[in-house]
């Protein structure tokens, strides 16, 4: 039999091992989990999530397993459902969940999955408990070097190996008394107390953060109108947070569209093959031409608002985020959030959205063949609105901001591109100058998520040299 071994049970792997037992000849498959429970994954784990902080995908977007998540909840008993939080009137396929639900989901689904696997003819193990540390390349097979919590050191071979180790957080967010570097896990921000916070961050990991220190310290209610409040508990009344980034914006509510997605006419998969196919040296010139074309054939109105026949590729994101800039972020963002929620209520697509959201992974086909030149300006000039496009949060999310505002426990600073973030002879947090001033607070968080790795980061260091 092949043998094949999956490095991580999350979603990446559940997804994988899904594909596999679809094979027609049996399979050897094992999976290593460094965790006690397998299937949960690191970005739903309950023991590195609060309660409190929700997926930024909607059920909808979520691929099924063995089942949805939707039609996985559907079938749960009322005191299952009430253990997450949840009952039979929260269930709905555009709803954004608590990421600990999805934990439990795809945990479900991986036990579904090795029955399949089973009575397919396959052979799966599932080794929890067990940290790989090492691949080897050889000439015939890859060896595995993995280490149990009890410390034993096992070595296995196999014909192949899939890594999907997922996220990689710090063993201590917190490096300096009152200064983290990351807000995972979330269990490590409970040091902070009443107390001045600056988040480094305006996107949802930002927002993961604001949520789980607020909960922390008060909590969220509905008011009589049915409007959201946060009410800080008692002796919290030096209690509060700013947000800050370089633009000072915060993300737009994810807004209705119709999934899946309708196809393109112009600036579609073929369209940007044939442009790189062709060799043409003004590569990125001609897929923002294309871009330009689709986003004017599916919504006019809006690229005249935007003056978009005459932008140049520099120009694109100072038209598309000038009104943003122009607004107090949270005057925006209730704007913004009822307009989504209009348009949820009323199935009603923004054509503009919908069309850059279609084409992000379409013009993305490019890169690839960019020059080192054109590579700098797609990331500084064009990937930028598409990132804020795919990056909308749920419309909780954005009423949790708008509570704590209005109850004066948070604010945002716009950073621009000269400031400095100091630790140095502060004996708690961190200090921003900025503006030509220096605002202390007393714990400070960077939650911009996630920073890119390269191949020397993989953590296998005989792969590594390799």
């Amino acid at each position: 039999m092949t043998t094949i071994a999956i490095i991580g049970s999350g979603p990446t792997g559940i997804y994988t091992l899904k594909g596999l037992i679809g094979a027609r000849v049996p399979l050897d498959i094992t999976i290593f989990e460094a965790e006690a429970v397998a299937g949960k994954g690191m970005p739903y784990h309950p023991a590195l999530n609060d309660k409190a902080m929700l997926s930024n995908i909607a059920s909808i977007e979520l691929p099924a397993v063995r089942e949805t998540l939707v039609g996985w909840l559907a079938r749960l008993s009322d005191e299952e459902l009430l253990e997450m939080g949840l009952d039979q009137s929260q269930i709905d396929e555009r709803r954004f969940y608590p990421r600990v639900v999805l934990g439990w989901f795809f945990q479900a689904q991986l036990e579904m999955l090795l029955r399949m696997a089973e009575q397919a003819g396959h052979r799966v193990e599932v080794r929890t408990g067990h940290r790989v540390t090492d691949l080897k390349l050889l000439a015939d097979d890859i060896s595995l070097t993995s280490r149990t919590t009890d410390g034993e050191k096992l070595r296995q071979h196999f014909d192949h190996v899939v890594m999907a180790t997922g996220h990689t957080w710090p063993d201590n967010s917190e490096i300096k008394p009152g200064y983290f570097i990351s807000p995972w896990p979330a269990d490590a921000l409970g040091s902070i107390g009443n107390a001045s916070v600056g988040i480094l961050g305006t996107s949802l990991s930002g927002i993961d953060t604001v949520v789980s220190l607020a909960t922390n310290h008060g909590s969220f209610y509905l008011d009589a109108a049915g409007l959201l409040q946060y009410q800080a508990a008692a002796g919290m009344d030096a209690f509060a947070m700013t947000m800050m980034s370089r633009k000072g914006l915060l993300p737009e509510a994810d807004f209705y569209c119709p999934i899946p997605y309708l196809p393109l006419t112009i600036c579609t998969d073929e369209a940007i093959d044939a442009l790189v196919e062709s060799g043409r040296r003004d590569l990125l010139e001609g897929a923002f031409a294309l871009f330009k074309q689709e986003l004017a054939t599916c919504d006019p109105d809006y690229a005249t608002s935007i003056g978009l026949s005459l932008l140049t590729l520099e120009d694109l994101t100072g038209a598309y985020f000038s009104k943003r800039q122009d607004s107090d972020p949270f005057v925006w963002a209730a704007q913004n959030l009822a307009e989504a929620r209009n348009n949820q209520d009323n199935h009603y697509t923004v054509a503009w959205r919908y069309a850059v959201l279609r084409m992000h992974e379409v013009i993305a086909r490019i890169v690839p063949a960019l020059d080192s030149a054109d590579l700098e300006r797609f990331h500084k000039h064009f990937k930028t609105i598409f990132v804020d496009n795919y990056a909308t949060v749920p419309h909780e999310s954005i009423e949790r901001l708008l509570a704590l505002r209005r109850a004066g426990k948070l604010n945002i600073i716009a950073l621009g591109g000269d400031y400095a973030i100091e630790t140095d002879g502060l004996a708690v947090g961190a200090a921003l100058v900025h503006a030509g001033r220096r605002d202390s607070f007393q714990a400070f968080v960077d939650a911009t998520g996630q920073h890119t790795l390269d191949a020397t980061d993989i953590p296998f260091p005989s792969l590594v040299r390799q």
